[in-house]
């Protein structure tokens, strides 16, 4: 059949090229518009219920991911020339287009009760620019002896203030957030420049533009890094510019489908499927070495350029896709979970990966038909001394030295066994940030003065509607209760909750006078009644009592809900803060007539973490699964399946012990390099065993079989081994934990694939020959 497919790539060679570079065409179009996600990718499935909690609370409340927060921590805040300017950067922000909202000092009010109207009006406290330190010392005082802002918006025992902005939820999906947010961080910086202090800025806006910017030009610089690396490997493997062109423009046709892939299907460049282009090239270029290595082998035995073109497809082509096969089915299992995430990474890298053999089987030959006939120095490589000699030396160990090498393998697995029993999982919402980044230092200033901005969000339902109404001062008092629980915690801040609005009520009624913030009682309500109705005169306010009045309770009465910022204290310890809130809500609330539910991003990024950790588990075993099918295919024999297993089953205990020592976490990111790692590496026991069947089928003894075989595929493994150790060693100078983790770990994976199937796997075969003969 192979011969068959060569005379007709040969053969149709000029229309074969024609149609790729109308495909090419059409992809690159296509790839043109490819556009980044600005928005976190659903980790967990649209059915979940964490999930679909959290879009309920949405409807009622709206996005709790919009607010990013600008921190500084002076002691001269109100300073009459300092305050003054930073009352004009508070009113800067506000006309920053998207910027809804800003909560900070500045915009502070207190009520002022008026018996004649029997209303509470909001009067700012700070309106205008100070023209004398003695009324802003005023202002001040009134400001201070406000409860309700004391840990808020300032923390008096550190002397850091806070600036909540609000963002336009929609214009945040857009690209139009990165001049949003490097407007605000800009007006910032400037304000900081001339005081000489340090700004801070965090909130999922931020996070998010941080990282959608950074995604981006890190895939442009390891998609250049990857191409140039594979040109300088190329050109000191054939030396020769054509062939390393040639081999260039095959992954670069490869990344451009890929993208065009992306587009077709409605997906967004994201922090994870921003590695398949990169990665498009790291495996497509094995595909050229494999293909071009037999190519010069034939043809430096036949001196043929034809036959050997002919034999290059012949011979490597069913190599060539069953490796190829085996990596898409290593990325391509991502597509059978639910993480939309997952799915959308397996779904373009194991199209792409399958298109990367066509791509090659029709340009390689096609070109190279067009070419000159290869020169000398061109195939010199197939006589390097260096790999000649270590080749001997694998062929001394694999005969002489069985005994070590399974001793070796046996000690190693038993270390590596005790290193997986270490392994933790546990993951963070910046995991992927170093602590050195900016982005991760300033999170770390707000969970240090003010416990954190990661929101979470506690939904109190009633069960009926008005239920709020009923007994309202039992329901509040227990909201109180429960406020007071997460406030006593180290790393929850403040929370906020319609109960806060009724002590700044209170407090207002009774003359603003500080000792009297807290929950109304019975008799309080008598008399506050006729003043709950908070009244606006200015028109120049936007009222933000009632709108926080309003954000706290559904339009039904029925539903209420205590916010609450909390620090980033990863996936290890947050289930045991949740439970406890849950605890003693369940105390508090009585589940025959209220129901409490814990949402928010918070939340959904633990329930996220878990099930990606999950899929990439079953993602793994399904690899497995699908892999020894092929393998089963290919060779009909059990024993070769247990032959090519095992020396990719070994590499993965390996690296999987190494994380354990290292301390390195299981997370959506490190668990990622396991199917990945088992799909590439499995390419070099294919090729390894597919050129032994072939050696074996034509009588040769095992042994003499497993010898040739070693000499016959050694050099182009080692290549395409070094090609792809050094393919992944770029992602370890990423800015992102753990693209560096995929980088280095599936780096150590393929080192010791190369080991084990270079040295056990022959040793195995050998062995195994030797008893089914007896």
């Amino acid at each position: 059949m192979w011969g068959t497919i060569a005379d007709f790539v040969l053969k149709n060679r000029l229309r074969l090229l024609v149609l790729l570079a109308i495909a090419l065409v059409f992809a690159g179009f296509e790839a043109s518009r490819i556009e980044l996600s600005y928005e976190y990718t659903r980790a967990i499935p649209t059915d979940n219920p964490k999930y679909i909690a959290y879009q309920n609370f949405r409807k009622k409340f709206g996005d709790d991911g919009n607010l990013l927060v600008m921190g500084i921590q002076t002691s001269n805040l109100f300073s009459k020339d300092f305050f003054n300017d930073y009352l004009q950067l508070n009113q800067d922000l506000k006309k920053v287009r998207g910027v809804e909202q800003v909560l900070s000092i500045p915009e502070a009010i207190i009520l002022v009760r008026s018996d004649n109207t029997q209303k509470l009006t909001p009067k700012p406290l700070f309106s205008s620019a100070f023209r004398s330190q003695q009324k802003l010392d005023s202002a001040k005082n009134a400001f201070e002896n406000q409860p309700f802002y004391r840990n808020l918006l300032y923390n008096p025992a550190t002397g850091a203030y806070l600036s909540a902005i609000h963002v336009n939820k929609d214009l945040m999906n857009t690209a139009a957030r990165t001049e949003v947010v490097g407007r605000i961080v800009e007006l910032g910086d400037a304000f900081g420049e001339a005081h000489h202090i340090q700004m801070h800025y965090s909130g999922l806006p931020l996070i998010r533009t941080n990282m959608a910017t950074k995604v981006a030009t890190e895939m442009k610089w390891f998609l250049l890094g990857s191409v140039l690396l594979s040109a300088l490997i190329l050109l000191l493997f054939f030396r020769s510019f054509s062939t390393m062109i040639l081999s260039l423009t095959v992954v670069i046709i490869g990344v451009v489908f890929s993208l065009a892939t992306m587009h077709l299907f409605g997906y967004k460049i994201t922090l994870l499927n921003a590695l398949i282009p990169p990665l498009i090239v790291v495996i497509g270029i094995p595909n050229c070495i494999y293909f071009l290595n037999k190519y010069h082998t034939s043809f430096k035995d036949t001196g043929e350029k034809k036959k050997a073109l002919q034999e290059m497809i012949r011979k490597m082509g069913i190599v060539t896709l069953f490796c190829n096969i085996a990596a898409a089915i290593g990325f391509g299992v991502f597509a059978f979970t639910k993480s939309a995430v997952l799915r959308e990474f397996g779904v373009v890298a194991g199209i792409n990966i399958m298109l990367l053999f066509f791509i090659s089987i029709v340009l390689l030959p096609s070109v190279l038909s067009y070419l000159p006939d290869p020169k000398l120095r061109h195939m010199k490589y197939l006589t390097n001394r260096w790999l000649t000699s270590l080749l001997d030396r694998l062929e001394d160990w694999t005969l002489h030295h069985k005994s070590v090498i399974y001793t070796t393998t046996v000690l190693v697995l038993i270390v590596s066994i005790a290193g997986i029993f270490r392994l933790r999982s546990e993951g963070f919402i910046l995991d992927d940030l170093p602590k050195t980044d900016p982005v991760y230092a300033d999170l770390k200033f707000f969970e240090n003065n003010f416990k954190g901005v990661m929101p979470l969000e506690i939904l109190i339902d009633t069960k009926r509607k008005n239920g709020l109404r009923a007994s309202p001062l039992v329901t509040f008092g227990k909201i109180d209760q429960l406020s007071s629980f997460i406030d006593s915690s180290p790393v929850m801040a403040k929370p906020l909750s319609i109960v806060e609005g009724l002590k700044f009520v209170r407090q207002a009624y009774y003359h603003n006078d500080s000792s009297d913030y807290a929950l109304p009682n019975e008799f309080d309500l008598s008399f506050l009644a006729p003043y709950l109705n908070v009244k606006n005169d200015s028109a120049s306010q936007s009222n933000n009592v009632t709108k926080l009045a309003n954000s706290f309770i559904d339009s039904n009465r029925q539903t209420t809900r205590i916010s609450v910022n909390m620090a980033d204290v990863g996936s290890l310890r947050l289930p045991s803060i949740l439970g406890s809130i849950n605890k003693r809500a369940s105390q508090l609330f009585d589940s025959t007539k209220y129901s409490v539910e814990l949402t928010g991003t918070t939340v959904t990024f633990l329930e996220g973490s878990a099930f990606i950790i999950h899929g990439l588990q079953q993602s793994i075993l399904w690899a497995f699964a699908l892999i020894a099918v092929c393998m089963i295919y290919l060779f009909r024999s059990f024993r070769i399946l247990i032959c090519s297993l095992l020396p990719n089953v070994i590499p993965l205990i390996i690296t999987a012990g190494v994380m354990g020592w290292a301390g390195v976490p299981l997370k959506p990111s490190t668990v990622l390099v396991f199917s990945i790692a088992l799909g590439i590496a499995i390419d070099i026991t294919i090729r390894f065993l597919v050129n032994y069947k072939q050696d074996q089928q034509k009588g040769e003894p095992v042994r003499d079989a497993v010898i040739r075989t070693i000499h016959s595929t050694g050099i182009s493994i080692i290549y395409t081994s070094l090609v792809l150790i050094a393919g992944f060693i770029i992602f370890c100078f990423s800015g992102f934990g753990g693209t560096q983790a995929l980088g280095w770990l599936t780096s150590l994976t393929l080192v010791m694939a190369t080991f084990t199937n270079l040295l056990f796997l022959p040793a195995l075969l050998i062995t195994i020959g030797r008893k089914s003969k007896k």
